[in-house]
């Protein structure tokens, strides 16, 4: 009875370590299974997140100048109407993040910035010009950088940004909700992100 003792302590020992690294690997495989469908998930995320809107304006351009000791003067003006398609556009395809599969943790490296895109229909009206003062190519790109620079400020002055952003959001807060639903945590810029709407407070 004796000599069986050690023989069975033997096989007691051989079989948990057996049972031991089984487990090891069936957790290693279900991690490797976890951080691949994470990635994937991520990767899935990375589409343009697009607002559009549209603006209409009514500008008007006068020149004049004069000549010989400003006895005479020649004029140019116009009419213009503007009616500008723009979007606010997030690339996520840009989104970078970093998968630690041994903390199980996804970190979001870098966020795109918004890319504004400003389509406008220029329609010239009521024009006229002197002789001596005709519209040249100068006038025109002078006409853009001012309908431009004023779009610009009706973008900032609006929703579009902001819509963007929300939507923006939207597509993160799928990334959170994918690794905390298997039990992994979500960082940006050295913040654990402890809910979807700790996602809102992100500075971009």
């Amino acid at each position: 009875m004796r000599k069986l003792l050690p023989v069975v302590l033997l096989g007691l020992v051989i079989f948990f370590a057996w049972k031991y690294f089984e487990n090891k690997s069936i957790e290693r495989d279900r991690l490797e299974e976890s951080t691949d469908l994470i990635q994937k998930q991520i990767r899935n995320v990375g589409k343009l997140v697009v607002t559009e809107g549209n603006f209409a304006q009514v500008f008007s351009y006068n020149d004049s100048k004069k000549f010989y000791l400003d006895v005479f003067s020649a004029r140019k003006k116009a009419l213009i109407i503007v009616n500008a398609d723009v979007t606010v556009a997030y690339d996520l395809s840009k989104l970078k993040t970093r998968v630690n599969p041994e903390t199980k943790t996804v970190t979001i490296t870098y966020i795109p910035e918004e890319e504004i895109s400003i389509n406008p229909n220029i329609q010239y009206y009521d024009v006229t010009q002197d002789y001596l003062n005709q519209f040249e190519a100068k006038d025109y790109n002078k006409i853009q950088e001012r309908i431009k620079k004023s779009l610009m400020g009706k973008i900032e002055n609006s929703s579009l940004k902001s819509n963007a952003k929300n939507r923006l959001i939207s597509e993160l807060q799928k990334i959170y909700i994918l690794t905390n639903s298997m039990g992994w945590t979500l960082e940006y810029e050295g913040n654990q992100i402890e809910s979807s709407d700790a996602l809102e407070s992100i500075k971009l």
